[in-house]
């Protein structure tokens, strides 16, 4: 398997990106979202992260195959 850096950067960008789009866009309603992230239960949490997990598996296993 052969490691592309530029491909690592490209989707390090677009990932710090899409971090930094809420703060930009909206900084008091990304705040008051995340306070209310606190009061959810770890399992909600947790269910949460793995769907957006799987959600970026897809994501990067559909741009695979669109690559090639």
């Amino acid at each position: 398997m052969h490691f592309d850096a530029a491909f690592f950067f490209s989707a390090l960008a677009l990932a710090l990106v899409l971090e930094a789009l809420p703060w930009v866009l909206s900084p008091d309603r990304t705040r008051e979202a995340l306070r209310s992230l606190l009061d959810l239960p770890p399992e909600k949490l947790r269910i949460g992260g793995a769907i957006l997990l799987a959600l970026g598996i897809v994501a990067a296993l559909l741009g695979i195959c669109l690559r090639s």
